[in-house]
Order: C-alpha cells, then sequence, then structure tokens
C-alpha cells in the first residue's frame, strides 16, 4: 500500500463511481429539505384552523347563553354579561330585540396565520322572550 492519499479521482479512475453519480450528490438532503417545509405549512394551516374552529364555536356558545338569559326576560347588560362570561374579554357582543325575538351576536378576533390579519369568529343565537 503506497502513502498517497486517495481522492475522488481515484475513484472515478478505478471504475467504480459513474460520472453520472457526481451530480446527485445532495439530492436526498434538498429534498429532505422542502418535505420538510411543505410539512410545516401543512401543521401550521392545521393549526390556523383549528384556532378558527374553537373562536367559532366559543362565540356560539356566548351567542346561546345569551339568548337563554335574553328568553327569560333579563335586560341588555344582563344579557352582553352572560355572553362575555362564555366569551371572556376579547370579542363584542350585540342584543337586538324585534318584536318579541331577541338576536345575540357574538364576533372574536382569532389567532393564526398573520396574513388573515383581522379575521374574527362570529355567531349568534335568536330566541322568543317570555313576557
Amino acid at each position: 500500500m503506497s502513502g498517497r492519499r486517495r481522492g475522488p479521482g481515484d475513484v472515478l479512475r478505478a471504475g467504480r463511481l459513474r460520472l453520472g453519480d457526481v451530480s446527485d450528490r445532495g439530492a436526498v438532503t434538498a429534498e429532505l429539505a422542502v418535505g420538510m417545509v411543505a410539512v410545516a405549512v401543512v401543521l401550521v394551516a392545521v393549526l390556523a384552523t383549528g384556532a378558527a374552529t374553537v373562536a367559532r364555536l366559543t362565540c356560539l356558545d356566548a351567542a346561546r347563553t345569551g339568548a337563554r338569559v335574553a328568553a327569560l326576560g333579563e335586560p341588555d347588560d344582563v344579557v352582553v354579561a352572560a355572553a362575555r362570561r362564555v366569551l371572556g374579554d376579547r370579542g363584542e357582543v350585540r342584543v337586538a330585540r324585534d318584536e318579541g325575538w331577541v338576536t345575540v351576536t357574538v364576533s372574536t378576533p382569532f389567532t393564526g396565520w398573520s396574513v388573515l390579519g383581522g379575521a374574527r369568529a362570529q355567531g349568534s343565537a335568536t330566541s322568543w322572550a317570555e313576557p
């Protein structure tokens, strides 16, 4: 065995490696990087959808609670307070009365993708107000 150091040229001369194989180096790494980005984008989309769904369900629960309280004949400030107990501090509660019917509409911003900046979830419930 000689003391000479072996390099990639020796492998090519020995015929163990085809020239086409040299250009494929790093292809797996590049494909993995692209795949990881795709997985991250899908994960963020799933999480943003989940956040929107939770915000929507919370709005619906708050609106239903407000409508039930309004059906008992309570004044609007009591209805808003009941809806806010379910909704939390963030969000908006509106009460509309029309010929014996009461509609409570609740909306709140939800966190998600920054491109959805001002996105809001909304829910409403209508109930017959008891006399």
